[in-house]
This record gives structure tokens, sequence and C-alpha cells, in this order.
């Protein structure tokens, strides 16, 4: 009895025994484990660092460095494009516009005038005679707006009174609206007078001024059928009045077709390289031939140039009296001026 009891009591104080060393052993690898457990599972992961990448800008092809987040907010707003001011991607366009000192009446056009040689190869300069005339003219308007393009308009001073809107359309569409005459007079005829060549041009000058709503026309002129008047070419020296000739000239008052007009610019185009090209917005065959001109010139790497003048042209106050009669009127001559003081690029 006395052993049984003894065997017990040594078989509880073992037990106890181990149990304690157990106790004192795993309780601070459990502190371990558990401090590594948490050291090994963060509860949100890191955001990764921002990407940095070369892009390159759709509409100026600037090369830029930005940075990309990992994931945009989705409140972000996307940039606002710019709008462009032409429509159409593939239009010709304008290359350079330069601004004209038409002090002393300088002439461009090497039919006529050899000095002032500003274009550069394949570069040409838009001009149309005669108007403003219903339907023709506001499709020729309608055509340089689709290739967004632009051109000088030698107005006929009675055509200006017959329709002053339509050449109001051409100032508003941003051409520039010169002087072709009072009425198409060959100012180096046979029974022309210097007052009536005098009378011819001023006279178209205050018409085209009244037809714009007293604005005044751009001091450039152009001589009907080129036929340039000495005393004339003077006369408008005085005046600061630049005289055009062309370098090519359409013929489009004689063309059979629309077609005919386009082949006889490209043509003097393909021979010269260059230059100022004559038409008329009071022909017809001139209005339907513009759309595939202009299309051409672009598809043969010609570019235009928009030539703008410093200043405008002041009228004579007898002249402008005159209107709402019936008299008659002239343009410039040449200077010992260098081309960099007459012609600068504004914009290219």
């Amino acid at each position: 009895m006395r052993n049984a009891l003894g065997l017990l009591l040594a078989t509880v104080v073992a037990a106890l025994a181990i149990t304690g060393v157990w106790y004192w052993v795993s309780k601070p690898n459990a502190a371990k484990a558990a401090a590594q457990s948490a050291a090994a599972k963060p509860s949100e992961p890191a955001p990764p660092p921002p990407t940095r990448v070369a892009a390159k800008g759709a509409k100026d092809d600037v090369d830029y460095t930005g940075t990309v987040p990992a994931k945009p907010a989705a409140s972000a707003a996307l940039p606002v494009q710019p709008k462009s001011t032409c429509a159409n991607p593939d239009a010709l366009g304008i290359s350079r516009t330069v601004v004209v000192d038409t002090t002393g009446g300088p002439g461009f056009g090497l039919d006529h005038f050899k000095q002032f040689d500003f274009l550069a190869d394949h570069e040409v300069v838009l001009t149309f005679d005669d108007g403003p005339w219903p339907v023709n003219t506001p499709a020729v308007l309608k055509a340089l707006a689709d290739e967004c393009t632009t051109g000088i308009f030698f107005t006929i001073g009675k055509h200006a009174t017959y329709h002053p809107e339509i050449l109001r359309q051409v100032q508003a569409a941003g051409h520039v609206v010169g002087v072709h005459t009072w009425s198409h007079v060959n100012l180096n005829g046979k029974k022309m007078t210097d007052q009536i060549a005098k009378d011819e041009l001023e006279k178209g000058i205050s018409a085209v001024k009244f037809a714009l709503g007293g604005s005044n026309p751009a001091p450039f002129f152009r001589f009907p059928q080129l036929q340039h008047r000495p005393s004339a070419v003077a006369y408008l020296g005085e005046r600061n009045v630049a005289m055009f000739s062309c370098d090519v000239d359409s013929f489009d008052f004689r063309s059979k077709d629309a077609d005919q007009v386009v082949n006889t610019v490209m043509t003097g185009l393909e021979k010269k390289g260059k230059g100022i090209i004559l038409m008329h917005d009071f022909q017809k065959n001139t209005a339907l031939a513009l759309p595939t001109l202009l299309r051409r010139l672009k598809a043969g790497g010609y570019k235009v140039v928009a030539m703008k003048p410093k200043g405008t042209l002041d009228t004579l106050p007898e002249y402008d009296a005159m209107v709402g009669q019936d008299p008659k009127l002239p343009t410039t001559m040449t200077n010992a001026r260098p081309i960099s003081s007459v012609i600068q690029t504004v914009q290219q």
C-alpha cells in the first residue's frame, strides 16, 4: 500500500516537471514565430515606382517625358486638345506670310519686274482679277477655304459697286483686296491720257473702299491686260502702291474648259518652278478648275505664300465723291531698295 502511494506521487511530480519544461521552451518560440509572420505579411502591397516614358505629341511632333501612374485616378480628366484652324488635314495651306513695304511702288512678277524675286523654288502666290462676280467669286472663295489657303483679289471698281456684299465676303475670309482700275480699260491705249489713267486708278480705289463699307483697300494694283503705262507707273510710285505682274498666266479667259486652266498653270509652273499665278475669279472655268488646281499644287510640292501689305491705301476725297457717277483711272515705279527692306517673312 505504501509502495503504491509512493509510485503515484513520483508519477505526478514527473508530469509536472515535463509540463514546466515544455511551457518554458515553447512560449518565446511562439512569440518569435508570430513576429516573423507579421513581418512577412504586410497589410497593403507597396505601390510600384512611377515609370518614365518618352512620348510624342500627336499635333506638334515634340518629344516630351512624362510620369505615368500605375493606376490613374478615375476622376482624372483627359487634356483638352486645341482645335485645329483647318478642318482639312491634307490641305494645301499657307507656307509662309510676308509683309510688303510698298514705299516707292515696288513691282512683283518676273514677266515685268526682275528686282524683287523673293519666292523660293516651288513657292507660289495665288492672284485673282476682275471680281467680284456672282457665283464665280463665291465658288473661288469656297475652294480656297476648303484648302485653307489664300490669295490676292485685284478688284474692278465698277464690279465692286455692283456686288459689294461679295467683296466683303472676300475681305471677311482674310484675303487681300487690291485694285484693278475702275472699268478695266487699257491704260496704255492709244487714246489714253495721263489724266484719264489717273481717274481710272483713283476712282477704282475709291469704289473698292465704298464697297468695303469704308475700309481702305490694300496698296496693291495690277494693270488691266498687263499694259504698264510709264506715267501711271511713276504716279503709283508716288502713291506708294505696289504693282503686280505675274510669272504664270492661266489664260483662263480663253480656256475652253476647267481642265485646260489646270494644265496651263501646271505646265507654266513646271517650266518656271515658282511664281505669281494670274487667274480671274470673274471666269466660270477658273471657279470650276480651282479645287483640282489646288490639289495638283499640293501633290506637286508647291507651297502658297501669303503677301500682306504693311499698310492700307488712302483714297482721295475728290474721287470718293465721284463714286456713283462715271469717270476713269493706274500703278508704280521701281527703285533701288534691297529685297530685305521690301519683303519680310512674319510667319512660317
